[in-house]
């Protein structure tokens, strides 16, 4: 019997309470800053399940990151790979992957910076669809309920369910996802969760309904959370079909009103929002048009929780355009727009905390 299942057994005890500093404004004033404000340190998710660390995977160095935290960025969003954290589902997580895990975590928080997990699986487990078997809905719990258990409580680790499902009906990864989070809290893990919807999580087609079933906008208002402690997470690109894969950004306006639309229904609803990837080129318009969409979440840093670019790492090539990784000691011209204003100082807290605090 896996762990979900028998920790479905468990009833949860847990009151829907927002902690005030974290809730959606009601009155429409803004807090003081954005909480979150970083980068992806893209590696360890390269590769097939079978790689070897450092030769067909790698785990960010301090090297990186020290570089982005003296930058005053205090959070890494840290892609790996699920397979290759639990290769066989419903079975426990591999010991030497996990260790590696927190060993890049520990890294990371020494240089005082929280961390997103992130299985960077685009809604598959191999090549099976979750929810298909054997990737059920109780095999994601099963994951989530494992790797919560290792970083339970955690101060500054934040829990991002998946990375970009894409071809998954909005209802049925709602089911998926809402596991996953009862998995979560059964196990006693208070950290911030980030919840995703299908279509890439894409900002601009946040209320399209390109699959049927409806869209993320109509069915995602579905997540359920014992504490109430989650954020959707959104991701959005500057180049003409939003895929992050050109350096040029005509489809900067488009990225900018995404961005403006699911503030909109975030204020509307209550909720609260992180911008899990977004990125351009080094040129003039693809700069002004990250300018414009950091502008839209500073301006509305009651719903905003914060953003991490997409991306950086130690392996990633030089010619890759959305790449900010520094090379012989130069800093990528993104980096001056990401960095402006940012200070060095630790997170604040209750305000930005990314775990609940217990009764």
């Amino acid at each position: 019997m896996s762990i979900v299942k028998r920790l479905m057994r468990l009833s949860l005890a847990a009151t829907a309470v927002f902690l005030p500093a974290l809730a959606a404004s009601t009155s429409g004033a803004a807090t003081p800053e954005i909480c979150y404000r970083g980068i992806n340190l893209s590696g360890a998710e390269y590769g097939d399940r079978g790689g070897v660390l450092g030769t067909n995977y790698t785990y960010p160095s301090e090297a990186t990151v020290r570089y982005f935290a003296r930058k005053g960025m205090n959070v890494v969003r840290l892609p790996f790979k699920w397979e290759r954290l639990q290769p066989t589902l419903g079975q426990p997580l591999d010991t030497g992957e996990l260790q590696h895990l927190k060993d890049a975590v520990e890294l990371i928080r020494k240089n005082g910076m929280a961390v997103v997990l992130d299985p960077h699986n685009f809604g598959y487990y191999d090549k099976t669809q979750v929810t298909q078997r054997p990737a059920t809905d109780i095999a994601f719990g099963d994951f989530w309920a494992r790797l919560a258990v290792e970083f339970a409580n955690e101060n500054g680790v934040l829990f991002g369910l998946m990375n970009e499902p894409h071809d998954i009906k909005a209802p049925d990864w709602l089911n998926a996802a809402n596991t996953a989070i009862r998995s979560i809290r059964t196990v006693g893990a208070r950290n911030l969760i980030l919840v995703p919807g299908t279509i890439w999580s894409g900002a601009w087609t946040w209320s399209q309904d390109r699959l049927g079933g409806g869209s993320n906008a109509s069915v995602m208002i579905g997540v359920k959370d014992p504490l109430d402690y989650y954020a959707y997470e959104f991701h959005q690109y500057l180049d003409a079909d939003s895929s992050g894969t050109h350096a040029t950004c005509e489809g900067a306006d488009q990225a900018r009103q995404g961005l403006v639309e699911v503030t909109n229904w975030l204020r509307q609803n209550k909720k609260r929002g992180f911008l899990g990837e977004f990125g351009a080129g080094a040129n003039d318009p693809c700069l002004n048009g990250l300018t414009q969409m950091l502008d839209v979440m500073n301006q509305n840093s009651d719903v905003w929780l914060g953003w991490t670019y997409w991306a950086a790492g130690d392996w990633w090539p030089p010619e890759e355009p959305l790449n900010v990784q520094p090379r012989n000691g130069r800093d990528k011209p993104q980096m001056k727009v990401l960095t402006a204003g940012l200070s060095k100082k630790a997170l604040p807290a209750p305000a930005c905390t990314a775990v609940k605090p217990g009764n």
